[in-house]
């Protein structure tokens, strides 16, 4: 999450929601492995994972509108546009907020 932030405030906001959508991923596998001591499944999914870890709807929507910029940021052919017209500080800071929902999210259940 921290590269995240980090990138954000370089105004990096491509790499910023590309690192959102891996902390978001990290933290739902790390729940998984937790509750069930294997390893969780190798998907980018971010719904599947969510529903796995028994997430709410709200959070299943934000993975949802999550999901998708795993492919998008990774690949820029993906997109079908420069990424640098999709992303801006607006669009960081909110999928920025949202990760870091399910970030917390995930860190209460661990306990």
């Amino acid at each position: 999450m921290t590269i995240a932030e980090h990138n954000h405030e370089r105004r990096d906001y491509e790499a910023a929601v590309f690192y959102c959508e891996q902390a978001a991923q990290k933290a739902l596998k790390a729940l998984l492995l937790h509750r069930t001591s294997t390893t969780p499944p190798k998907i980018h999914n971010l719904v599947e994972l969510g529903r796995m870890a028994g997430a709410d709807a709200r959070m299943l929507d934000f993975l949802a509108e999550l999901t998708p910029h795993y492919m998008m940021t990774r690949y820029p052919d993906a997109a079908g546009v420069l990424t640098t017209e999709i992303y801006d500080g607006r669009i960081s800071l909110a999928f920025l907020r949202g990760t870091k929902e399910v970030l917390k999210w995930c860190r209460n259940r661990l306990r």
